[in-house]
C-alpha cells in the first residue's frame, strides 16, 4: 500500500465546513462547486435504455460494432479525426484518466506532465504508478525525457481553450519526441467566446495520430453523468494495446448503456438545447459576478467560471458560504489556482437566480 501514500487528502472533504455554513443562510445552500447535471437525460436516450434492458450475456470491452460505427461518425463530423480514428469505450471518463499511465506501463521514475491548473485526477494517476509528476503548461520545455503529457481543453477548471496553432505545435513536438499526448476534450462542445479544437483534428495533426490519445463523455453534453459512459480516442495502435489489458481487468461497459450511448451520439438536438440552458445562466452569473466585482479569467468554453477577488480563495469560498452559495476554491487545482474560485453553471435555473440574488447582498 506504500505507493498510495503520496495521494493528496479528497479535496472535496475540506469543502464540507462551508457547505454547512451555506445549508444554515435563509433559504438553504446554492451548490456551485461540483459540476453535476441537473437537467433531464434526453428521452431518447431513456427510451433506448429502457428498450435494451434485457441483456443477459456479458457485454465485450470493444463495445458493440453499431456503437463504434456512431462514435467515428460523430468524431468525423464534430472533431474532423480522420477515418482511421480508433475507439475504445470507457466507464466514465474519470476511470481512463485515472487508470491511463498504468495501462500505458509508465512506472517509477516516468515523468508525467500535467497542465499547471489542472484536473486533479491527472495527477492522481501518475502518483499511483510512482511517475514524477510535473505541472507545466509548456511541456516542451521540460529538460527531462516526458513519457506522457496531459492536455485539457477547454480547461477545467478554468475554461481556458488551447488554439489550433497551438495544439499543432503541442502535436508536432510530442510526436518528434515520441510522448504520448492525452487530450481531455470531455466539454468539447460547449464553447461560448472560443470554439475548441480537437487534438484528433486533421486540421491539427495533418491525419497523423501517432502517439495521440483524446478522451471524451457524454456526462455533460448529455446530462448521462449517472450512465459513466466515456470514450478514449486516437491512435489506433495504442487504443488497441490499452484494449487488450483491459479485457484481462474485466472493464466493460453495460449493453444497455451502449446503445443509450448510439442515441446520445446520434442527436445534436438535445446538445444544442442543453447549450442554450448553459449559454442563458452563464450570462445572468457573468453579469451577477461583474458587478460583485469579481475578476473573470479564461472562461471561454465549458461549465465553470474562472473568478478572482484578489485573495486568498479560501476567503471568498467563506464570504460566499456566508451568503448560502458553495464554490470551489481554485487551490484543488493547483498552487497557481490560490486566488481564484471555480464557480460551476451546473444549477437548476431558480438557484441561478437566487445566487444571482445573493451576489449582490
Amino acid at each position: 500500500m506504500d505507493r498510495w501514500s503520496g495521494l493528496p487528502d479528497f479535496p472535496w472533504d475540506q469543502l464540507a465546513p462551508y457547505v454547512q455554513r451555506a445549508r444554515a443562510y435563509p433559504g438553504g445552500a446554492v451548490d456551485l462547486s461540483v459540476g453535476t447535471p441537473v437537467d433531464p437525460t434526453p428521452e431518447s436516450v431513456r427510451e433506448t435504455l429502457a428498450a435494451h434492458t434485457n441483456a443477459p450475456g456479458y457485454p465485450t470491452t470493444a463495445g458493440i460494432p453499431e456503437l463504434s460505427d456512431a462514435v467515428v461518425d460523430w468524431m468525423q463530423q464534430v472533431l474532423n479525426a480522420p477515418p482511421n480514428v480508433a475507439f475504445m469505450p470507457t466507464i466514465g471518463s474519470k476511470e481512463i484518466v485515472a487508470s491511463l499511465p498504468n495501462l500505458l506501463g509508465v512506472g517509477a521514475g516516468d515523468n508525467i506532465v500535467i497542465p499547471e491548473i489542472a484536473y486533479p485526477t491527472y495527477a492522481v494517476g501518475g502518483i499511483a504508478v510512482g511517475a514524477n509528476v510535473i505541472a507545466s503548461d509548456i511541456p516542451e520545455d521540460i529538460p527531462h525525457k516526458v513519457s506522457v503529457a496531459w492536455i485539457n481543453s477547454p480547461s477545467n477548471p478554468t475554461g481556458a481553450v488551447l488554439g489550433k496553432e497551438r495544439l499543432t505545435e503541442l502535436v508536432l513536438w510530442a510526436q518528434s519526441q515520441e510522448v504520448i499526448l492525452i487530450s481531455d476534450e470531455c466539454y468539447f462542445e460547449l464553447g461560448w467566446d472560443q470554439q475548441p479544437y480537437s487534438i484528433l483534428d486533421r486540421d491539427v495533426n495533418g491525419g497523423d495520430l501517432t502517439g495521440l490519445l483524446a478522451v471524451h463523455s457524454l456526462s455533460k453534453r448529455s446530462n448521462m453523468a449517472g450512465y459513466r459512459f466515456g470514450f478514449l480516442a486516437g491512435d489506433p495502435k495504442i487504443v488497441e494495446q490499452i484494449r487488450n489489458v483491459r479485457k484481462h481487468l474485466g472493464m466493460m461497459v453495460p449493453t444497455f448503456v451502449q446503445h443509450a450511448a448510439i442515441a446520445a451520439y446520434s442527436d445534436s438536438t438535445h446538445v444544442e438545447q442543453q447549450r442554450e440552458r448553459y449559454r442563458a445562466r452563464r450570462e445572468l452569473l457573468l453579469a451577477a459576478l461583474g458587478r460583485a466585482e469579481f475578476d473573470i479569467r479564461d472562461s471561454q468554453a465549458g461549465l465553470y467560471l474562472w473568478a478572482s477577488k484578489g485573495e486568498n480563495c479560501w476567503n471568498t469560498v467563506a464570504d460566499l458560504a456566508d451568503r448560502g452559495i458553495v464554490v470551489t476554491p481554485g487551490i484543488f487545482y493547483g498552487s497557481a489556482g490560490a486566488d481564484f474560485i471555480r464557480i460551476a453553471l451546473t444549477a437548476t435555473d431558480p438557484d441561478i437566480d437566487s445566487a444571482c440574488e445573493r451576489l449582490a447582498d
